[in-house]
């Protein structure tokens, strides 16, 4: 690669960078004044991180936390020169540009060294969690094409079972298995074999699944690394800040929280590793490692709230939530502990963060924001692909944006685009209120009709959730003879709570106080969730169970179910 082409791609990245840190505060300017850098010799790895090496040599770029206190952190030097290593080794056992490369570890240095060796060399990483069932790993292993694999000690046996002709790396020594620590011995000075393109594949990722089939996403050299100049706008992080990200590795949220987003910044990573969730033991580390910008999905917020936030002192400045309703109790209860806005947003696998509450912008509760930099969006009617204030949420392509998957690898469903326009469809629902704000809705495949009005299953979880009794929530359609279909809550109790007809009373009745008549749920089933592989809630499994059960208004109750009939004062 050329260094001058590379220099300045690396400058023109930079740049934009400093827009976004520049105007943080200041939306509309940030979103107005902000392009793309578009350089088309820009490797993300060799020409900004490694530099980052020199010019902030003793910064720390990773800060991993155990269980049991141990910890260990690596300066962006250390990962600069260790990532050359690793990339320098792997070509020496055969991995060539394109290769796919099963990368399934846990928080673990190795993990980011792969990463980083990846972008320089030009391999494609597939991320894989290592909490995959043996079916999802086979699955992913052939639609992935593997070309090699880079796995714990443990998980090596794992592969036993598979035909495969994969280069096997092991993250420690296993007979039969490559050493990655033989890696130390390889030389500190890397040149690419060849220069990559901002167009070459750099990872596949799988969807989570929990509507269909996982699909594979392909993102490009340019499409994660500088795509993620969004994510960084939206989390509100500063160079030396300390990030921290609650999500395992292995899915999408783990690269651009916990790699990307804050290395773009030059802030530091921190990784926080329990085997369960802890919230005690969370807020111990967010206190002592001076976490000033997080990032955490709304269960982990509600695990945090139920302790005393108020008695912690920290230094925590941002902090953003995505993946599920964000109840708007819950974002009283930490800004009156901690002055902080808990801010929402919205990406998808194929994408970087497409919509969000921006730092120091007014919050509307219910509200995911308004498009981030770099990102138009519209709100398009399904079917005609007309404009309207509440439709599917569709990403304007002719921009270029840089933040879009190249497609999926496998062919299935190419890039969704509107007959009518360059749009990229999203599948996902939104309204748009008087400030242009919008607000999520659900997936087109979990809304549906209830009396021949359109059903949010996003919206009344979010109300469900609020109630002391209610842990978690899934919401589908249930068969009725007179109105089509009526809105049935499948409900994870909190600690404690009985799982009877009086309970369900009370949250029933809380709902038809806090919810539109449209809205109204009208069945109850005390159950545990199906959850895809990336631990999201199958509404699918839910949905086809209930179909399958008929329209019949006297049907058999399952256990631990109530109708409104059942309950004497609801119906009505």
């Amino acid at each position: 690669m050329s260094k001058d082409r590379g220099a300045e791609g690396a400058e023109e990245f930079r740049a934009a960078r400093d827009l976004l840190l520049r105007h943080r505060e200041d939306r509309a300017r940030a979103h107005r004044e902000f392009a793309w850098p578009a350089s088309d010799r820009f490797n993300w790895a060799l020409d900004y991180f490694d530099p980052l090496g020199e010019t902030i040599p003793d910064r720390t770029a990773l800060w991993i936390v155990e269980e049991n206190g141990e910890e260990a952190k690596y300066t962006y030097r250390h990962l600069s020169e260790r990532s050359s290593q690793v990339a320098n080794w792997l070509i020496g056992q055969g991995v060539r540009p394109g290769d796919r490369i099963m990368l399934m570890l846990g928080n673990q240095v190795e993990l980011w060294e792969t990463l980083l060796a990846a972008v320089k060399l030009g391999a494609v990483v597939t991320p894989t969690p290592p909490a995959l069932t043996d079916g999802d790993l086979a699955d992913r292993l052939e639609r992935g094409a593997v070309a090699h694999v880079v796995c714990t000690p443990d998980d090596t046996k794992r592969f036993e079972a598979f035909e495969g002709h994969w280069t096997r790396v092991c993250v420690g020594y296993m007979d039969g298995w490559l050493s990655y620590p033989d890696s130390e011995h390889a030389a500190l000075d890397f040149a690419p074999p060849h220069a990559t393109d901002p167009d070459d594949p750099l990872l596949l990722y799988f969807t989570s699944g929990t509507t269909a089939l996982p699909k594979p996403v392909t993102h490009t050299q340019r499409s994660y690394p500088v795509g993620h100049l969004s994510t960084m706008y939206w989390l509100g992080v500063q160079p030396a800040d300390i990030h921290l990200n609650v999500s395992p590795p292995g899915w999408a949220k783990h690269a651009y929280g916990s790699m990307f987003a804050p290395w773009n910044a030059e802030a530091t990573v921190l990784v926080v590793n329990q085997s369960g969730l802890d919230a005690q033991l969370l807020l111990d580390e967010i206190e002592r490692c001076g976490v000033t910008t997080m990032c955490a999905p709304p269960m982990v917020w509600r695990a945090l709230v139920r302790t005393d936030l108020v008695s912690r002192t920290v230094r925590v400045r941002e902090a953003v939530a995505a993946g599920e309703p964000l109840p708007p109790d819950l974002v009283d209860r930490v800004r009156e502990a901690w002055g902080v806005t808990v801010r929402d947003g919205f990406g998808q696998t194929e994408t970087t963060l497409l919509i969000g509450n921006a730092p120091g912008q007014p919050v509307t509760p219910g509200s995911m924001g308004l498009p981030m930099p770099g990102y138009d969006i519209e709100l398009l009617e399904q079917g005609s692909g007309e404009p309207t204030d509440s439709g599917e949420i569709c990403v304007d392509l002719s921009g270029a944006p840089a933040g879009m998957m190249a497609g999926y690898a496998d062919g299935s469903d190419a890039p969704r685009k509107e007959e009518q326009g360059d749009f990229y469809r999203t599948g996902d629902i939104a309204t748009r209120g008087p400030d242009g704000r919008l607000t999520y809705v659900g997936r087109t495949d979990d809304v549906f009709k209830a009396s021949d009005y359109r059903v949010s299953p996003f919206e009344i979880e979010g109300t469900l959730i609020e109630h002391e009794y209610v842990s978690e929530a899934a919401v589908v359609p249930s068969p009725d003879p007179l109105r089509l279909s009526v809105a049935k809550a499948f409900v994870v109790l909190a600690d404690g709570v009985p799982p009877d007809a009086d309970t369900a009373r009370t949250i029933l009745a809380y709902a038809r106080e806090h919810l539109s008549p449209h809205m109204r749920v009208r069945r109850l089933e005390f159950a545990e969730l199906p959850r895809s592989s990336s631990g999201k809630i199958s509404r699918t499994r839910l949905r086809q169970a209930e179909a399958e059960r008929g329209t019949m208004a006297d049907c058999a109750r399952n256990p631990c179910e109530f109708w409104e009939e059942d309950l004497p004062g609801l119906k009505g």
